[in-house]
């Protein structure tokens, strides 16, 4: 499948996730999570694409071959996330049990009145993490997210908070226009949140290490930053079972910049940072890895960036890498 992943259709589709949204806010959670069951099952049978691509996955993060109830568990954790999304999105944080780590660096750098980039990744639940947001509602939250990839899940957004649906900003317009999004955002001192793991058929990336072998990763978002000179956070929100989450926040820098002679090396070296920081969450929360596909496989379409690529035209045309799940 490789970067392919873009070409697959979404998991169960509207109908079973506007079922499990209709159970979920009339029987509750409770009764919600034992859907989960046969969700499970109809993945291990079915989707034998992702169960070959979890297989795959936990044999590399654990170091030996994967059984199959381990498998299971990887399946079922997501679809827990996705159930999830429903009482979080519609604001019933107190379900939850939610901790956060790092939120202080994050803070320092939106309280200067600079915009920050935060970059996300299909390594646990990129929704618990506009619970800063809640918590803190001075802090405005922008989204960049590719509603044409997702159809189904963006309705179901749509219904579920409107207000949270209007903050989007879709990456599926025009290169110019996304970068220009962003540009406005960061200006007025909003965090722009985006997935930086995935790299989409055609889109430049380099490699690095990842969980024993080498992986491609877009460079698209470090060029983004590199134009805006805006500090880039990590975030990660990891689910640890049950309604348990943890929110972790990384300063990764607070301005890259780079010249185009140095912009080869210095694209390589925070891919490979990156890469290092995304093995070390998926190490600690092993079944939190939502990239059901072949990962490490390299596709043909994609590319290593030219030195002489001019960073803002790079930027524009691939700022986003996979904004569905």
């Amino acid at each position: 499948m490789s970067a392919g992943w873009t070409r697959r259709p979404e998991g169960g589709g509207r109908r079973a996730l506007w079922l499990i949204r209709t159970v979920a806010r009339i029987g509750g959670r409770g009764l919600a999570r034992a859907l989960l069951l046969p969700i499970t099952a109809y993945f291990l049978v079915v989707r034998g694409p992702e169960r070959r691509a979890s297989r795959d996955y936990l044999a590399r993060v654990h170091g030996r071959p994967a059984r199959l109830f381990e498998v299971a568990r990887h399946i079922h954790a997501f679809a827990a996330t996705i159930l999830d999304r429903v009482f979080l999105l519609g604001g019933e944080l107190e379900r939850f049990d939610i901790g956060v780590e790092g939120d202080a660096a994050l803070l320092r750098q939106l309280e200067r009145g600079r915009g920050v980039l935060m970059f996300g990744s299909h390594l646990g639940s990129f929704e618990v993490l506009r619970v800063l947001a809640v918590q803190r509602p001075e802090i405005p939250l922008r989204v960049v997210l590719d509603v044409g990839h997702n159809p189904a899940l963006t309705g179901l957004l749509d219904a579920l908070n409107p207000g949270v649906a209007r903050t989007v900003i879709d990456a599926g317009q025009s290169g110019p226009s996304l970068l220009l999004a962003i540009k406005e955002a960061t200006d007025a001192g909003a965090l722009v949140a985006l997935l930086v793991d995935r790299v989409q058929p055609g889109q430049p990336s380099r490699s690095a290490p990842f969980l024993g072998d080498e992986a491609r990763f877009p460079v698209a978002p470090w060029l983004v930053a590199s134009v805006l000179q805006v500090p880039v956070v990590l975030g990660f929100g990891l689910y640890r079972g049950g309604n348990r989450y943890r929110l972790v926040f990384e300063l990764f820098s607070e301005g890259i910049a780079m010249t185009r002679s140095e912009r080869p090396a210095v694209l390589g070296e925070l891919v490979q940072r990156y890469a290092s920081r995304l093995q070390h969450h998926a190490r600690s929360a092993p079944y939190n890895w939502f990239n059901f596909y072949d990962f490490w496989r390299a596709d043909d379409e994609t590319t290593d960036v030219h030195p002489d690529d001019a960073g803002g035209r790079a930027a524009g045309r691939h700022v986003l890498a996979g904004g569905g799940d």
